[in-house]
């Protein structure tokens, strides 16, 4: 189902699911935390990622209310996002996911750190 016709439905499970819909944005979410952080600075982060696609990403998070991008009007051009209120929210309920996903991960895949974020750490883990 794709992310508009999952908007047309009234359910908040299924709002919530089409604004968290991809792969990437719960770790955008995890790596903005509660900072303000410049395109550039989440592409390392995010080495994983391609630029086409968080930027992609970044654009509908916006239109979703996830993330605000504040424009400096200066040369070169700085741009920087952070998380809003709905965005910071959603922090507590993915590390749980982390928690959920750990507590009973494979056994053999224990002894791995195998996480993509490190919630200590302001560097992204490669995968």
């Amino acid at each position: 189902m794709k992310k508009n016709e999952l908007m047309q439905y009234s359910c908040p499970l299924g709002k919530a699911m089409a604004a968290l819909g991809s792969k990437w944005k719960p770790i955008i979410v995890l790596v903005i935390k509660d900072r303000k952080l410049r395109f550039g600075e989440l592409a390392v982060r995010i080495n994983v990622i391609s630029r086409k696609v968080l930027t992609d990403q970044l654009r509908e998070m916006e239109a979703d209310g996830l993330i605000i991008r504040e424009e400096f009007k200066e040369l070169p051009p700085r741009v920087e996002y952070s998380l809003t209120e709905k965005g910071l929210a959603l922090l507590p309920i993915l590390y749980l996911l982390e928690e959920w996903e750990a507590r009973y991960q494979n056994k053999e895949m224990q002894s791995e750190h195998c996480s993509i974020l490190d919630k200590d750490s302001k560097k992204v883990a490669s995968i």
